[in-house]
């Protein structure tokens, strides 16, 4: 690889980091060619990008953007990257469904928003609710009470109806 495609990656790299919201980093040691395949293909259906690159070139992409120090520490072996947009739980709910199955692609760290978070927060990350939930939990208690004010505006109703044609039988009879 010549200098400038290795000036190339390097821009990728920094291009993919600026643009997500979340980047999880990845040991792959011991998974087969076609698990990744597997892998690769559910980190698309969420809408994530799964590349691997040389630890060099991501080192020298971080060391030139100045964020995400805590990498540096630990990009030794074959790792893997996730970037992701706006579906930053996605990567830790699939990590975690095939390490609990396999004991391989072990997350050794992740960024969320600037937030560092080591490998041993799996679980947690893997836990958390994704925007969409949280969204709809939101619009959830939003309408909660006003289908109850609708509800009760309907009694009042039915109430007045109920008054209306008691008094016009009355006064029928």
């Amino acid at each position: 690889m010549n200098k400038t495609e290795k000036e190339e990656i390097v821009a990728e790299i920094s291009e993919h980091l600026n643009q997500s919201t979340a980047v999880f980093l990845v040991d792959y040691n011991g998974i087969n060619v076609s698990d990744i395949s597997q892998l690769r293909r559910e980190f698309l259906k969420e809408g994530l990008t799964y590349k691997v690159y040389k630890n060099t070139l991501f080192k020298k992409s971080i060391t030139d953007l100045g964020k995400f120090e805590k990498f540096e520490d630990i990009l030794q072996g074959m790792n893997g990257f996730i970037f992701t947009g706006e579906n930053y739980v996605a990567p830790a709910k699939i990590i975690k469904k095939y390490f609990d199955k396999e004991k391989k692609f072990i997350l050794k760290g992740c960024y969320i928003d600037d937030q560092y978070f080591g490998g041993d927060k799996l679980d947690v990350l893997a836990s958390m609710p994704t925007k969409e939930e949280v969204m709809s939990s939101i619009v959830g208690s939003i309408a909660a009470p006003a289908s109850g004010i609708v509800g009760a505006i309907n009694a009042v109703m039915r109430d007045v109806v109920g008054v209306v044609d008691a008094i016009s039988k009355k006064e029928a009879a």
